[in-house]
């Protein structure tokens, strides 16, 4: 198979039907641009969830009287636990003064005694920061002997939850929709080309020239659309960040910023997108002549 032979074949395409190539192109790089928006929103989005998650932490009040020997026996049986990354110790002098600070007010002069128990602030791991998991450590800790009472956010965690689904669900759904509209913009496209040399590709097939050297040109153009809408897409995708992150306040200009990784593989996305459709257009159209 000569390869100038397959590039020319290749690019043919780009001279026959030009205004459907650049259209097809067109489509596919404003469809990535749209994927790549929604991928950079899907990622800040589960970066800003994440946060959230861990700021989840459970308030364990322990029961009184109980000795300091008692509390450290107590936090290495809670530090065992799976799904606990760490904790802090409060003990009822530092209650008083967070009570203070949050409320302006001395306890121990507005009450004469101080009632505030000593407690555990516990953080969870990234594993354990869902609904679920938390269920899962605050049921080991309401079996342990010397802890009175746990406090978390259930309800903020819980819509977390159901909020990450719904948005992951919506993100995917309007993903699929964009890349089956550009499959089918260059399938369209590769299979007028193919259209346009129908009568040459039967004579190529009763002189006996292979599958691959019949259809491999077609798959590279395809290839070719999708790499030109990929590029066009990620220079399109990087001037709009780009300009986002010097609009905006400097606080939120590093969720715009994304790493080079990110525009390859939008431009690869390009790639597939186009040669899945040079696929679906090669199908058809043996599908067709064949019948």
């Amino acid at each position: 198979m000569s390869l100038s032979y397959t590039l020319k074949e290749s690019f043919s395409g780009f001279t026959r039907t030009k205004l459907s190539t650049v259209i097809s192109i067109v489509t596919i790089g404003i469809s990535l641009l749209l994927l790549g928006v929604f991928a950079v929103i899907t990622i800040n989005t589960a970066r800003f969830i994440e946060m959230l998650r861990a700021k989840v932490v459970l308030e364990v009040f322990l029961q009184e009287p109980i000795t300091r020997e008692e509390i450290g026996k107590l936090v290495h049986r809670v530090l065992a636990l799976d799904g606990v990354d760490s904790l802090i110790v409060i003990s009822k002098d530092e209650a008083a003064e967070i009570f203070k600070m949050e409320f302006g007010e001395d306890i121990n002069r507005v009450l004469d005694f101080n009632p505030l128990p000593p407690s555990l602030k516990i953080f969870l791991k990234p594993s354990h920061q869902t609904s679920e998991g938390v269920q899962q450590v605050y049921r080991s800790l309401a079996r342990m002997q010397g802890i009175d009472e746990i406090v978390y956010r259930k309800e903020l965690l819980d819509l977390i939850d159901k909020r990450t689904t719904a948005i992951n669900n919506v993100t995917l759904g309007l993903g699929v929709l964009i890349s089956v509209s550009a499959i089918l913009f260059v399938s369209n496209t590769i299979r007028l080309a193919i259209y346009a040399k129908r009568k040459i590709i039967r004579t190529m097939e009763l002189v006996g020239a292979t599958w691959m050297f019949i259809r491999l040109p077609f798959l590279i153009e395809g290839m070719i659309q999708g790499l030109l809408g990929g590029l066009l897409a990620a220079g399109m995708l990087y001037a709009l960040l780009e300009f986002a992150a010097r609009t905006l306040a400097h606080d939120f200009a590093s969720y715009f910023i994304m790493s080079v990784s990110f525009y390859a593989v939008v431009v690869g996305g390009g790639v597939l997108l186009g040669l899945i459709g040079a696929i679906i257009s090669i199908m058809r159209f043996m599908r067709v002549a064949e019948g």
